[in-house]
């Protein structure tokens, strides 16, 4: 890196002396930031870059002689040809000090212009190939070149009265310079110009074009700093007319001090006007803050009302009315950000691109709210935090669980003792901009009682529509929400108030796959363990192998979270290792095999496919709030009297379900092979296990009625199908939800053909591959289709006078 102090040094005339020496034709460069060196200047360098101290020094070596060259992009560390100028200035090394960090101080003095012909990085140094560029002579006694020299004289004059920070002994140089070229350098040199401006000058050869374009630069200058006095003009009027102000108000504390108050009410109103001009705040709010301080200022300083309105203005300066964060607009930067922290979740990152393409197409468009709905621990949180980091937004969490009262959402009225404003102001308050991004978690756990009913509170929140003027009951003024991005998440959509639901754009994340699991592990978990419990990476491997078993024996769950707590304990017992030994810590690596030596016996017992052919017994497949499940539906027929018996803790839409699957197979006996007097002679129990957990849910209707026409008609049921699907009374097959985590338990249970309804071949679009190549699908639309499907051909009896048959006769 190239260095410059921040004044540059033209030296009188007197002091230059100008080398007589031949300069070669190929020189070591040193290229420089934000500084374009002419000749006969003096000017003192730090050099840091190594390249550019080996040019130094090299230079050093030989004669003294450098190429000084602008760079075209200032943070390119490595230039190459394409990024340095075309034109530079020979310079010479006139004293070099090394300084303790590394870094080289030297002063130069620029020689010759010369023309870079080629450039080789290759080496240890830059070095380019130059031919020197001898100025034309200037004719004598030319009116022009006089007029030109007399015009830049006097402007440079202007420009330091007009406050110009240029040296009387540089003014005093000029006035006696009589060479066109050097004049033009000179002046160009002590204008501060920007670099482009400053290379144009050197560009030009001939000493009459140079000058007359400083001169332009010059007439430039001086109207810029002829419209920056008139704006400090204008400024110092206002600043005559806030003096009046300030002697009144001065006058007003020596009367206050006269009657024994203190100054220190005085100094804290000051503060509060101070910060409530400050704070830009829109004119009906700025007016109310006005008001409310010059209340303040007539009440006594020990009234009760004192400390509710300066905590009032306290809130309304902390606002950040005006403070915005700048998004970050780049999609393919936003696009890492997101695959860098989740694995997965392509949907949903997909949405987050396009909303952010549409911010970057309009400057304030109104885009939907977006609610992702899933399980626990699937990453809803964790995936806000990660879409405000790549918009560049501050990120706030609000937790609705148990939310209770109107106030928390609306603020309460500063009546109240101990009024707040809302947890909505204070987030944006707590972000320190207007515009972060605020997670609202556990939407769907918001309750209503005799204080309110919060969810019609969220109601103007999450409505582009309205929360550009939502008004906080606390602060009495309306602030601007929709600079503001909402994001909410839920377990379950059915406990949120529809009006609201209508709201919100729902993004279901479901539970993740095996595979999934193992890689997020791989990429996130661990590493994260692994620094959380002081370990390093070399410490402790985990086996992909070993993550699978993890996975499948002590997990059970849709999203990660129990995954981690099981990768943290492994990590721990690593670390006490490691702690205990002192030394001599040999690193470990967790294997499939030993596993159980850090975590023990396996805790989950995953159901598995059926290991034969069954009568009675049908794998169905049921969703829970942590993904799916297997569940195995059992029918018997027993003695009795046509009685339909039902245990296993099932809910009414279970029960009618089996009532329904019942009555359709009694009224169908005879198509479907059972004898109409078993419903008269037999009772049938139908069971689902696991006794202790409840049950409930539409789709088990096809699995109850697959399991009793199997035990009517004595067929079995294939063992390597599961099902799920609602009937109706006319054996028709309903569509069902949460396909892809009932898919996910399928393929867990290592079955190999689900059948399911056929309107829901549609949700199969987001199923990851791995499950599609794994599973055979069977659509359809009525339950006679199931039959065919799930049930085996009856086997004909061996003995035609069966027992039961003749009890059922007598």
């Amino acid at each position: 890196m190239v260095e410059v102090e921040e004044f540059t040094i033209a030296m009188p005339e007197g002091e230059i002396v100008e080398p007589m020496m031949q300069i070669p034709s190929e020189l070591p460069v040193l290229p420089l930031r934000d500084i374009v060196i002419y000749p006969f200047m003096i000017v003192p360098l730090f050099v840091s870059r190594d390249r550019s101290i080996r040019a130094v020094e090299e230079a050093l070596k030989d004669n003294r002689l450098i190429l000084l060259v602008s760079q075209r992009d200032v943070n390119k560390e490595e230039p190459e040809r394409k990024d340095l100028y075309d034109v530079g200035t020979v310079a010479v090394i006139m004293r070099m000090l090394k300084l303790p960090d590394g870094r080289i101080r030297i002063l130069i003095q620029g020689l010759s212009r010369c023309e870079v012909n080629s450039v080789e990085t290759g080496g240890e140094f830059v070095t380019a190939g130059i031919t020197p560029i001898q100025e034309p002579l200037v004719e004598d006694g030319s009116l022009e070149v006089e007029a030109l020299m007399r015009n830049v004289r006097g402007s440079m004059e202007r420009a330091a009265s007009l406050g110009k920070n240029i040296s009387p002994e540089v003014l005093a140089i000029i006035a006696n310079l009589d060479d066109a070229g050097r004049l033009a350098d000179l002046s160009g040199s002590n204008l501060e110009l920007r670099v482009e401006d400053a290379q144009s000058v050197l560009d030009i050869h001939d000493p009459v074009p140079r000058l007359r374009r400083v001169n332009e630069l010059l007439n430039k200058e001086i109207d810029i700093l002829t419209v920056q006095q008139e704006i400090n003009s204008q400024a110092r009027s206002d600043i005559d007319r806030s003096q009046r102000e300030y002697f009144l108000r001065q006058q007003l504390k020596a009367i206050q001090g006269e009657l024994g108050e203190g100054n220190e009410l005085s100094e804290e109103l000051e503060q509060y006007r101070t910060k409530i001009l400050e704070a830009k705040m829109p004119e009906s709010a700025e007016e109310e803050a006005l008001r409310q301080l010059k209340k303040l200022e007539r009440m006594h300083p020990d009234a009760a009302e004192t400390a509710t309105m300066r905590n009032w203005l306290d809130v309304m300066v902390d606002l950040p009315w005006s403070v915005a964060s700048i998004d970050n607009l780049d999609l393919i930067k936003a696009e890492e950000i997101l695959d860098e922290d989740h694995f997965g979740l392509d949907r949903v990152k997909e949405r987050m691109i396009e909303a952010l393409a549409v911010r970057k197409l309009r400057d304030k468009p109104k885009g939907s709210i977006l609610c992702l709905v899933g399980p626990p621990g699937v990453g809803k949180t964790s995936l806000g935090r990660s879409v405000a980091r790549a918009l560049n937004r501050q990120f706030v969490r609000l937790s609705l669980g148990g939310l209770h009262d109107e106030a928390e959402i609306r603020g309460h009225r500063r009546t109240y003792i101990g009024a707040m404003p809302g947890r909505l102001l204070q987030a944006i308050q707590q972000a320190g901009t207007n515009n972060p991004l605020i997670m609202l978690d556990e939407i769907d756990k918001v309750g209503a009682d005799f204080r309110g009913d919060p969810s019609s509170a969220l109601l103007e929140v999450l409505d582009p529509e309205q929360n550009f003027a939502f008004r906080d009951n606390y602060l009495g003024v309306t602030f601007d929400l929709s600079n503001v991005m909402f994001m909410t998440t839920a377990n379950v959509l059915e406990t949120i108030q529809p009006a609201l639901r209508d709201r919100m754009e729902i993004i279901n994340l479901s539970g993740y796959t095996e595979e999934e699991k193992i890689e997020i592990a791989r990429r996130h978990l661990v590493p994260k363990q692994i620094e959380e419990n002081g370990l390093r990476k070399k410490d402790i491997k985990f086996d992909k192998k070993a993550l699978a078993r993890i996975v499948s024996e002590y997990t059970r769950e849709a999203g990660l979270r129990h995954l981690e707590r099981e990768i943290g304990k492994i990590c721990r017992k690593a670390a006490r290792k490691k702690a205990e030994q002192n030394g001599g810590f040999q690193p470990i690596k967790v294997t499939a095999e030993n596993v159980p030596d850090f975590l023990r016996v396996p805790r989950v017992f995953n159901d598995t496919a059926l290991e034969k052919d069954e009568i009675g017994t049908v794998t169905g497949l049921a969703w829970t709030a942590v993904g799916g499940d297997i569940l195995f539906i059992e029918a018997l027929k027993t003695k009795g009297k046509g009685k339909l018996q039902l245990t296993g803790q099932l809910g009414e839409v279970m029960q009618e379900s089996a009532q329904a699957a019942f009555s359709y197979a009694k009224a169908r006996a005879s198509e479907l092979g059972i004898d109409p007097d078993a419903f008269d002679n037999f009772d049938i129990h139908i069971h689902l296990p696991e006794g202790a957990i409840p049950k409930d849910g539409p789709s088990a209707g096809i699995g109850m009625a697959t399991a009793l026409v199997s035990v009517l008609s004595q067929r079995a049921v294939r063992k390597d199908v599961a099902m799920t699907g609602e009937i109706t009374l006319r054996g028709n097959v309903l569509p069902i939800g949460g396909v892809k985590e009932k898919l996910l338990a399928a393929r867990r249970a290592k079955l190999k053909t689900v059948i399911m309804p056929a309107k829901n071949k549609r949700d199969l679009t987001d199923l990851p591959q791995e499950v599609m190549d794994d599973l055979a699908f069977i659509f359809v639309d009525n339950v006679r289709e199931v039959f065919d499907a799930a049930l085996k051909p009856s086997v004909p009896a061996q003995n035609s006078k069966k027992p039961v048959a003749k009890t059922a006769r007598k």
